[in-house]
This record gives C-alpha cells, sequence and structure tokens, in this order.
C-alpha cells in the first residue's frame, strides 16, 4: 500500500490548463479579467453582495481588521476575542493591526465557546473572530446573536468553509466580513489565494484600494477605460500588493465548478469513518458535525488518550495525519494567555486530523480506521 498523506489536492489539470492557456493568449494574467469573472461566480455561489479576490486569506483578515478599525475609529490596544485553536495567521492579521488578541475558550466542535465569550467581554471589545474549525459551523448563531447584544463586529475566518451550508444556507451574511482561504490543500485548491466578502459595499470599494498599493483605479479597468486619462489616477491610502491574479483565479473557476460534488464525497469519507470508529467511542472520540450544519469536512479530528504515540505509530504504518491545531497560547508571542483556555488547552494534546482527501477509497479508509484502533488498543 501507498502511503497515505493528510491532504492531496485533486485539479481538474486540462480544464485548469485552458484557463490558463486562455490568460497566457491573451496577454493577461494579473488583477482583472479572470479575478473579476472569479468574483462574479463566487458571489452567485455563495449569495454575498461583496467579493474581491486576494493573493491569500491572510490578508483578507488582515484587511477586513485594518478596514474595520479605521472606519469604526477603533485605538490600537482595542480586543478582539479570538480562539487559541486556529492556525497562527488568524490571530496575527489581529495584532498586524495594533489590535490585541483575547482567547476565549473552545466547546465540543473546536469553535469558540459563546459562553467563554461572554466572559472575556471588556469595555475594550470591538469584535469577535469566528473561525469555522474543519467546515463546522458550531455554536455560529448563538455567537451572532451575542455581537448582536454587545454591539460587536464579527469576522467569520471561513478557511476551511468553502461550500459549508447552515440550515442550507451559506453562512456569513451576518457578518462583517467573511474570508476564504484558496490555498493548495483547502476545499477549493489553487496554489495560494483567497476571498473576502463584506457586508457594506464601501467596506468592499476600500478594500480594493488598500489591495493594489491605495490607488483609486485598478489596471483592468484603465485598460478598458478609452479615455485620454485613463493613465491618471489618485492614491488615496497607503496600501499593500494584497490582490489575487488571473491564472489563481482561472484555476479557481475551475475548482469552483466541482466544489459541491466534492465536499459530498468528503462527508461521505467522514461518514466511513464514523461507522469505522462506531464501537470504540470509549477510547476514541470523534469530533461532532453541529445541528443544521452540512459541513465541508475539511478536516477529521479525533480525540485520543496517546496523540502523539499513536502519530508515530501512524507514520510507521504509511499513514500521516496531522493536528489542528497547537494551542496558540502555547507560542511565545502569545504566552500572556496561557492557562486562560483550558478546554483548549487541553484538546490541543489529544487531537489528531486524520487523512482526508479526494484521491482516498473505502478501503483507505477502513485501513486507517484499523491500524488507529489497534494502536490505541
Amino acid at each position: 500500500m501507498m502511503s497515505i498523506q493528510l491532504f492531496s489536492p485533486t485539479f481538474r489539470i486540462e480544464e485548469c490548463l485552458a484557463e490558463i492557456r486562455e490568460c497566457l493568449e491573451k496577454g493577461w494574467t494579473g488583477l482583472g479579467f479572470k479575478t473579476v469573472e472569479f468574483e462574479d461566480r463566487w458571489k452567485a455561489y455563495t449569495g454575498f453582495e461583496n467579493a474581491h479576490f486576494l493573493n491569500s486569506a491572510t490578508v483578507g483578515l488582515s484587511l477586513a481588521f485594518k478596514i474595520l478599525k479605521m472606519e469604526n475609529k477603533w485605538v490600537d490596544g482595542d480586543e478582539v476575542i479570538s480562539t487559541p485553536l486556529t492556525f497562527v495567521s488568524s490571530n496575527h492579521a489581529i495584532v498586524y493591526e495594533g489590535l490585541n488578541v483575547v482567547f476565549a475558550d473552545v466547546d465540543e466542535y473546536l469553535c469558540l465557546d459563546p459562553l467563554n465569550i461572554e466572559k472575556k467581554i471588556t469595555t475594550k471589545t470591538k469584535a469577535v473572530l469566528f473561525v469555522g474549525m474543519g467546515g463546522n459551523v458550531g455554536q455560529y448563531e448563538k455567537i451572532v446573536q451575542l455581537c448582536k447584544r454587545y454591539n460587536l463586529k464579527l469576522v467569520l475566518d471561513a478557511a476551511h468553509m468553502s461550500g459549508t451550508r447552515l440550515n442550507g444556507e451559506i453562512p456569513g451574511k451576518e457578518a462583517d466580513a467573511v474570508v476564504y482561504s484558496f490555498q493548495a490543500v483547502k476545499n477549493l485548491p489553487t496554489a495560494d489565494s483567497g476571498m473576502i466578502c463584506f457586508k457594506e459595499k464601501k467596506h468592499d470599494e476600500i478594500c480594493r484600494k488598500l489591495s493594489w498599493l491605495g490607488i483609486n483605479k485598478d489596471t483592468y479597468s484603465r485598460t478598458t477605460d478609452k479615455g485620454a486619462y485613463k493613465w491618471k489616477y489618485d492614491v488615496e491610502y497607503v496600501g499593500y500588493k494584497y490582490h489575487g491574479n488571473s491564472i489563481m483565479a482561472g484555476i479557481a473557476l475551475v475548482q469552483l465548478k466541482y466544489l459541491d460534488q466534492d465536499n459530498a464525497y468528503r462527508r461521505q469519507l467522514a461518514k466511513w469513518y464514523d461507522d469505522g470508529f462506531n464501537n470504540v467511542k470509549d477510547r476514541i472520540k470523534t469530533v461532532a458535525v453541529a445541528d443544521g450544519c452540512e459541513s465541508s469536512s475539511h478536516l477529521y479530528v479525533i480525540e485520543v488518550n496517546n496523540r502523539d504515540q499513536l502519530l508515530l505509530a501512524l507514520n510507521e504504518s504509511d499513514i500521516f495525519p496531522g493536528v489542528h491545531y497547537r494551542d496558540n497560547t502555547e507560542y511565545k508571542m502569545y504566552a500572556y494567555a496561557q492557562n486562560t483556555c483550558p478546554n483548549a488547552h487541553r484538546l490541543s494534546d489529544r487531537i489528531l486530523s486524520l487523512p482526508l482527501h479526494l484521491k482516498m477509497t473505502k478501503h483507505d479508509v477502513c485501513y486507517i480506521c484499523q491500524q488507529v484502533i489497534k494502536y490505541c488498543n
């Protein structure tokens, strides 16, 4: 048997190459052309009114907090409540903008616990960053209501949530900003790119300027301008080079066509895992999917007593799982919050993400389940 990796992206290669070829033949590989088309397709797919294609989800989160801070007159040192159980870029994006991360604990879905969030709210709290771990919505609806009650902004880190639905709808219309990742191993993989969807049009307009060095007229719109002054633009902000390009957008256009059917197969893999662990729930706990959630199933996470030993043993059997994630308060820069989120800290030493990708078969899942059960015994 060949080794089973945690992630292995699937690309419809000929279709992707056709999109890339069109960019090369047209001579337009940068901002515009395909990025505009993909933004339109993403808005049609999700139902969001605004969508801006970027070079990563990390810059999307950074822009979300920059613009919300700027528009709402937050000051350095104001607080955003976030999770310690996430990739470090989620919390770095808050710090980039001079805001302080206040960590709240997680629930049984590995997502923020609304009861613990409420305990962490102070007069300095301005926003909540909710991470949909593995595609799960957790208690998102309760957190939406909590933000309304305390007049807090809500940013949804949907890096794992491409295609996730809650009660049949793409979640996030209630959030002030939603940020998706199309990084190489995500459910909608490119090489690297992301999307930010603001609730308010004016925030989308500012974002487009900030992601193109603060320039108020992008290259593509200047190219389609027949007037004599197409070269004449203004620079309104000190911006960044954060926008996406047409090569990545071309790949994304192909991947979006298959997103729902790919996610359906991922959910089938997760169901096979559930069946495989059904009789050993006393030793191997699986992370539940919240009621009403049709998850993207980006991750399949189990909780075990001997995680590190199990991980090494599985490697010996050519199975290569991962850990999502290490408690961020264990990192030096966030150590000020150690011991503030006991459930996240406990889980950080016990959770393991099992391989989950489209190249896997039922046989692969059964083999992994057998090996996990064997080593846990």
